[in-house]
């Protein structure tokens, strides 16, 4: 099942204009210098010894472990470029929208004498900067992935079910199985 927090996230790192640090040592120096220096909070931060942080920050420790090593890969994605990613999501939220890919089964209730079945379909659509606004507002404000569905879900419903209110009055559509979704800027 897809992530759609997840996937807002692959979209706006997209707009990134430089890789994120590759080895082990250049992303805990980012990390320790995102902490205006303090190796403590960095430590406290990804669950390991203060000289631990230490050594990685002198290159004495090259190869971390998996677990820690996707750790550090997160947070670093995390803090990486915020101008860059606030200025795409800017944009994305005032004129340019979003894309959407997915490939779902949606539910509908409707008026009475419709079907309401649920169908397969996989849709390709630019969706307008008002609900890519919503999108980013409601991911920022740490809304669960149920209600970043539904948002996508009523978002999708307004742009190619309802037509941007131009016809299906009143159908409501949701996601009810989510099998493939991508977001592009």
């Amino acid at each position: 099942m897809a992530d759609v927090g997840e996937k807002l996230e692959k979209a706006v790192e997209g707009a990134f204009t430089r890789p994120i640090p590759k080895s082990a040592g250049a992303r805990m120096r980012y990390l320790v210098k995102q902490y205006k220096g303090s190796t403590k909070q960095v430590a406290l931060l990804l669950g390991i010894t203060q000289r631990t942080v230490e050594r990685y920050v002198k290159d004495q420790i090259k190869r971390p472990r998996s677990d820690l090593a996707a750790r550090m890969e997160r947070e670093v994605r995390r803090r990486w470029q915020p101008q860059i990613r606030a200025r795409a999501k800017r944009a994305a939220s005032t004129t340019d929208g979003i894309m959407i890919d997915t490939r779902a089964r949606f539910g509908f209730t409707a008026a009475p004498g419709t079907t309401d079945d649920a169908r397969l379909r996989h849709l390709t659509l630019a969706l307008p900067p008002e609900h890519a606004a919503r999108l980013f507002d409601a991911q920022d404000a740490g809304a669960t992935e149920q209600q970043l569905q539904r948002i996508a879900a009523e978002a999708l419903g307004d742009v190619y079910f309802r037509d941007s209110g131009r016809r299906a009055h009143g159908l409501e559509v949701e996601f009810t199985d989510l099998e493939h979704l991508e977001f592009e800027l």
